[in-house]
């Protein structure tokens, strides 16, 4: 079968055909050849642009028919009940990896550890940051990770009543993200053994060795920092002669939120980020493809760069985009949150600490022991739940620096009322000649997308030339872990 390929190559290798008399080309010999002025190397040349072009227009028409208007993911297949992912989940079991027969490291002959007490009922970002260094644990130990859903309810509902609305109560990790923390492949020569779903680990390990949190954590400095932690842990697994343990439901994380929320997490980062947990770590299809069909609202691409990514710019999905501006501000009852930090006295995330990040952070004396001066609750909220005015302020600050020059666009992360959105915009627009201001309020998803929409927001943040993020927040903190990860400049990376 002839290949578009072969005919392309056909028409480029004119270089060898041998020259023909005009007589022969032209039976009317003697009629005068009207493009004898062209010569070979121009023809070929005229040649490949026709050929190039049509491609194009090929593709032009592929993308059109299988835009998003044609997609049948689109389709609401019951609005009143959020989607369930069972593609997702199929997709889960079908991994290659979930077959007794492999060779050691994987199989029956296996080693597996499953951390049963994994946390529940937070936001996507704790979940996130735990699932991260639990897999970066069950690596360095040798053992593959079990993982399981992303769980907001544990009951085996398939929906929750959260806010008066129903969500789903597990989401496939599946849906959400994508690399070895996920079931994905290390890469070549790694010998470590792939992640596999908790269903299989049922299977594989019918019998596991069950220990408690506090084996481990009972023998440490109760200021024990994350790669502490990490050390004791895999010290204690290799003492272990069981194939299969698994960390009691009931006991402790083995990453305490005392750890994210400190400088305690940041001495993991070095081996962390060289790892293939975060060099290899991705977003699922279905974010990839929300970002995409929303692209023009916050960092619109030349056409050309629409059918032929790869010859403009970074072929890199997580490079930053020049001119982007992102800002992840928290509203509704984040308020009162931020009322109960100041009280406590609280700091900001422990990967929005790293020492080489230009903006600070230092609780208020008047704040502490659960009480809090009327001053510590505002110096805390202008940090927290920035006003609108407070807000243009820093981006004006931020827009003015080295890291900011050339901000063009500006996409808002947030869970604001449409209203309240249309005042920052309105803010912002008074500062600068913005092309694009956009929100999370913007977005166009579709049902599954909409349930996984704060990976969607964490993907645009990810690729910002510029993000101002929230110091308090496990979700801005997740970004820049992966942002420095990706050895992004630190002063790209700021907080309200």
């Amino acid at each position: 079968m002839t290949t578009l390929y072969s005919r392309v190559k056909k028409l480029t290798d004119m270089d060898n055909d041998l020259p023909m008399p005009i007589s022969e080309k032209h039976p009317h010999g003697g009629r005068m050849f009207p493009f004898r002025w062209l010569t070979r190397r121009t023809i070929r040349a005229i040649v490949f642009c026709c050929t190039f072009l049509a491609i194009l227009a090929c593709l032009r028409i592929f993308v059109t028919l299988s835009g998003p208007e044609t997609r049948e993911e689109d389709v609401k297949p019951d609005p009143q009940f959020p989607p369930l992912y069972s593609k997702q989940h199929q997709d889960e079991l079908a991994y290659p990896q979930h077959n007794l027969d492999l060779p050691f490291p994987e199989g029956r002959d296996g080693k597996y550890i499953w951390m049963a007490n994994h946390v529940h009922g937070s936001g996507w970002g704790n979940a996130m940051q735990e699932l991260v260094l639990n897999s970066y644990l069950a690596y360095k130990s040798g053992r593959s990770f079990v993982f399981d859903n992303y769980t907001w309810n544990r009951d085996g509902s398939d929906y929750t009543d959260y806010d008066g609305k129903l969500i789903p109560s597990r989401i496939p990790l599946a849906a959400l993200m994508t690399g070895p923390t996920a079931g994905g492949p290390f890469p070549d020569g790694d010998p470590a053994p792939r992640s596999v779903t908790k269903e299989y680990w049922d299977i594989v390990c019918p019998n596991p060795r069950v220990i408690d949190s506090y084996e481990v954590t009972d023998h440490l400095n109760q200021e024990a920092s994350a790669l502490e932690l990490l050390e004791a842990w895999v010290q204690k697994l290799d003492e272990v002669g069981d194939r299969c343990v698994e960390i009691s439901r009931e006991s402790l994380q083995l990453f305490g939120i005392w750890v994210f929320g400190s400088e305690r997490v940041l001495d993991i980062f070095p081996g962390l980020a060289k790892s293939p947990i975060i060099k290899n770590f991705g977003w699922s299809p279905l974010v990839h493809a929300a970002f995409d069909v929303n692209r023009h609202l916050f960092s619109p691409t030349p056409k050309l760069e629409t059918y032929l990514p790869s010859l403009f710019g970074s072929s890199d999905p997580y490079s930053a985009l020049p001119g982007l501006l992102v800002l992840h501000i928290r509203r509704g009852d984040f308020g009162n949150h931020c009322h109960h930090l100041a009280k406590w006295a609280s700091r900001w995330n422990g990967f929005n600490t790293f020492p080489e990040l230009p903006d600070k952070f230092e609780p208020h004396p008047g704040g502490g022991g659960g009480e809090a001066s009327e001053e510590a609750v505002q110096y805390t909220l202008e940090h927290c739940f920035p006003t609108v005015t407070q807000i243009v302020e820093k981006v004006h600050k931020v827009r003015n620096s080295t890291a900011g020059k050339g901000l063009k666009n500006v996409y808002i992360m947030t869970n604001a009322p449409k209203s309240w959105i249309l005042q920052l915009k309105y803010g912002l627009n008074k500062i600068a000649d913005w092309d694009h201001i956009a929100s999370s309020r913007d977005l166009k998803l579709t049902w599954d997308q909409k349930y996984i929409a704060q990976s969607v927001d964490m993907m645009i943040g990810q690729r910002a030339q510029v993000l101002i993020g929230n110091g308090f927040s496990s979700l801005t903190s997740n970004i820049v872990m992966l942002r420095m990860a990706k050895g992004l400049p630190p002063d790209s990376n700021r907080f309200w």
